[in-house]
């Protein structure tokens, strides 16, 4: 995985104009030279030009480094208020320039850099440390202090404010708080202490005692190696990492090193107005990081507006266009007084589905203060009693709550798109403590709290889960809280410990209740092998904190999109649980695919599949078909282990199908339409997907799906580039990953355009004459009659026809035809 593409989504910025949604966006990227760059449309033409910027650094200021720059000229204007421009970790000034020229064509003029040691900039990574990189932003001001497109307010004083995500969002906070000449900040889904994001405690005990986060620093530190242990990173960092990483608990100087790269160290010098976004979907740099940037900042007067969006480093809604418009009107108001400077603190929330197209409405509550995590406690009794957990040898199998990347998963949950059907948490290794049913809805805003008395040594992990009524329990959010007791072999009565939880905005309903779970493992955090018992109670309410002030804007914002394939929940639920079956095992059967009186009803009386049965045998291509609410994709859901049927049985190769079933690390499939962080390039893409599964390079047969995606170049473009059809046939792609035995694929030629469909189709035919399987749902019927050797038609969730597609159509017949009369709506 290569550091510039697949850390981007996640310590990068969230894209310009990028949604996450089957439609992408391309990105406009900076030229090189002085050149004109154009836009679509009318837009303003931006003027740019490429600079490289000698700057000296280091501790001793002996470290000379070049910089690769780009200026944007303000339009429309001789001079601008300058805004120094920061990308995320693992990428370059490129991933900034859609943002760079919209700010340009605003009236300011814009500087965006590589920071050493990424893109073309010389140098070696040094984490945001003040003697390396605010040293490197220091002599950026003092650039644009020349340049004579910007307003200045006073001698080499230029009036400029800096903004980022992530790695560019510490940057921008560390700049204010060493050079006064920065007047206006707005850091994005950034960190206000690195060594406790990475060593997080949900005790308050900090990173001595905290629990390590290593997953995300093994992607952070290791995904660009490039050949060496740790890339582009200084090697005393390397060294630092290397040592943390195997002993599991960080050390002194780690801690030291890590605090001097964080605005927690000089935040009480931050005195500009700042902004500040932090994503719900983090689980590397959750909300609380913000906050501890905000009471910070604002101890000292100045003015702090917290903003939290549905994206983050796992995934969500980047709600790309409103983010960047709000740092475009911040900076407005700060840098030139053009607009209200408004301050306060505003959450956005996913509401229901839009009927008509069938998207979440996210909205937005504000309120006129930042209330911080603590808002109006509302106490509910826990009930459950004592109850003892255990921590396995080798701490595996773990539980699971956020995976890099994938935590959005969570989110989808919460809407119950999941069903609860997700594996979370392993048997004998959770403590569960319910709340009542709720007797009215309760907005939960802020981090909850509980006290607890736990006998044990080790470490713990504490989530919130809602639970209806009659229902399987979902996450809140898919984040834990990580915490440390260390409970002396004299103190027979335990350790009591106050913990706070993920802090999070989700509304419980009435009749649901709060379910607290704690538990011994967690697959993002480091555990001990040794196995061990913890005895665990609650001895107090849960604390659940509420902002009444929030109120809803209305008319709602527009309806903006995150949708993650259902492809995606499989294999989350396939291949993350360990001891998965691989093939050759006993007890399977040649027959890739048998359904038996399969039955599924919703809860509100809808029967959406009734008694049905079919069979598929190797080396088929079966066709899938029925008009819209026939069963089909509820069917293809089971088929995969995401819901469970009332009554009936699904059989892959002889195993029966059930959530996370070993057997389906032999199904591949691409249901509901393509979904991908649309941050990474497709190969990132297909290389995340696949190191998801834990299984060996070899067996991924990348090349293999790589000539099927035929993207070219495109391949190593981001996916929110992509068009409609180059995302399918990536989707398509990466279903085939691994050379799966049984391939399912829903409407697998939409966007495709004549061409690209006949080779789809040859692909298919190609691939099941290999002696595998593929069941394809489509509503192109004279493509499935040219695809398919077999078809099962379903109507009304019923089984209406079945067999060869010859014997369904009849002699001289169009499937179509053929099609119509079985369903009964032939002319």
């Amino acid at each position: 995985m290569r550091l510039g593409g697949a850390l981007r989504a996640r310590w990068g910025r969230t894209g310009r104009a990028a949604r996450w949604t089957a439609a992408g966006t391309a990105v406009v990227l900076a030229g090189g030279g002085a050149s004109w760059g154009l836009t679509a449309g009318d837009a303003p033409r931006v003027r740019t030009s490429e600079q490289r910027i000698a700057v000296v650094d280091g501790p001793k200021n002996d470290q000379r480094v070049t910089l690769d720059t780009t200026f944007y000229r303000p339009v429309g204007r001789a001079k601008g208020p300058a805004v120094l421009l920061a990308h995320g970790f693992g990428g370059s000034k490129r991933e900034v320039a859609g943002e760079a020229r919209d700010l340009a064509r605003a009236g300011f003029a814009v500087l965006a850099w590589s920071a050493r040691g990424f893109g073309r900039s010389t140098g070696e990574i040094a984490l945001n440390s003040p003697d390396y990189e605010v040293k490197d932003t220091r002599q950026l001001i003092d650039w644009l202090a020349r340049r004579p497109e910007v307003v200045l307010d006073g001698p080499g004083d230029p009036r400029v404010g800096m903004a980022g995500q992530s790695y560019g969002g510490a940057i921008a906070l560390l700049t204010a708080a060493y050079d006064r000449r920065v007047d206006a900040i707005a850091p994005q889904i950034t960190w206000n202490d690195l060594a406790d994001a990475l060593f997080p405690s949900a005790t308050g005990a900090g990173a001595p005692d905290g629990v390590f986060k290593k997953l995300w620093a093994g992607v952070f530190f290791t995904s660009g190696a490039d050949r060496s242990a740790c890339g582009r990173f200084l090697p005393s960092l390397c060294d630092m990492y290397q040592e943390v990483a195997t002993k599991g608990r960080p050390t002194s100087s780690a801690i030291e090193t890590l605090r001097r790269s964080s605005p927690a160290a000089v935040a009480d010098r931050i005195r500009v107005p700042t902004l500040l976004i932090q994503g719900q979907a983090d689980s590397l740099f959750p909300l609380d990081q913000a906050d501890a940037n905000a009471r910070a900042i604002a101890r000292h007067g100045a003015p702090v507006k917290v903003v939290w969006f549905q994206g983050g480093h796992d995934g969500g809604d980047p709600e790309t266009g409103r983010v960047e418009g709000l740092v475009r009107d911040f900076f407005d108001a700060r840098l030139r007084g053009a607009a209200p400077a408004l301050d306060g603190f505003t959450v956005t929330r996913a509401g229901g589905l839009d009927s008509s197209t069938q998207r979440v409405v996210v909205e937005e509550a504000a309120a006129s203060r930042y209330p911080g995590l603590s808002g109006e406690p509302v106490a509910m009794p826990l009930s459950g009693g004592e109850q003892t957990i255990f921590n396995p040898a080798g701490g595996s199998p773990a539980s699971i709550s956020a995976v890099p990347g994938l935590g959005a998963l969570g989110s989808l949950g919460s809407l119950g798109a999941l069903g609860g059907s997700l594996p979370a948490d392993m048997p004998g290794q959770t403590a569960t403590f319910d709340t009542r049913p709720l007797d009215r809805p309760v907005r939960l805003t802020g981090a909850a709290t509980v006290r607890l008395r736990v006998r044990g040594d080790g470490p713990l992990f504490a989530k919130l889960y809602d639970v209806p009524p009659g229902g399987s329990a979902a996450p809140a959010r898919r984040l834990a809280a990580p915490f440390r007791v260390e409970d002396g072999a004299d103190n027979s009565d335990g350790t009591e410990v106050t913990v706070t939880l993920p802090a999070m905005d989700y509304r419980f309903d009435r009749g649901h209740r709060l379910r607290l779970v704690i538990a011994t493992t967690d697959m993002g955090f480091a555990t001990p092998a040794e196995p061990s018992s913890y005895k665990v109670r609650a001895v107090s309410p849960l604390s659940v904190p509420t902002v009444p002030a929030l109120t809803t804007e209305s008319p709602p914002l527009p309806a903006w999109v995150w949708v993650l394939p259902l492809a995606a929940l499989s294999l989350v639920a396939a291949i993350l649980l360990p001891g998965r079956q691989r093939r050759g095992s006993s007890s399977d059967s040649d027959v890739p695919l048998e359904i038996t009186g399969l039955t599924k009803a919703y809860k509100n009386g809808h029967l959406a599949v009734a008694d049905l049965s079919f069979r598929v045998e190797k080396g088929q291509v079966l066709g899938l078909l029925g008009p819209n609410g026939a069963g089909k994709t509820t069917t293809l859901r089971m088929l995969m282990g995401l819901i469970h049927p009332d009554s009936g049985e699904i059989r892959i190769f002889g195993h029966r199908v059930t959530p996370g079933a070993p057997v389906l690390s032999r199904l591949g499939s691409f249901v509901e339409g393509p979904g991908f962080l649309p941050h990474l390039s497709g190969r990132d893409n297909l290389d995340l997907y696949w190191r998801a599964t834990g299984r060996p390079l070899d067996e991924a047969h990348l090349d293999e799906a790589l000539q099927i995606a035929d993207l070219g170049s495109a391949l190593d473009r981001a996916v929110r580039t992509y068009s409609q059809g180059m995302r399918q046939r990536l989707a398509i792609a990466q279903a085939m990953l691994g050379l799966p035995d049984l391939l399912v694929l829903d409407e697998p030629t939409n966007g495709l355009d004549p061409p690209q469909i006949r080779e789809m189709r040859e692909v298919l035919v190609r691939y099941a004459a290999a002696g595998r399987t593929v069941i394809v749902s489509s509503h192109l019927l004279a493509e499935v009659e040219q695809t398919c050797t077999h078809a099962v038609v379903m109507a009304g969730g019923r089984r209406v026809a079945a067999g060869p597609v010859s014997e369904i159509t009849g002699s001289g017949r169009r499937l179509e035809d053929a099609f119509l009369e079985i369903i009964g709506e032939a002319p």
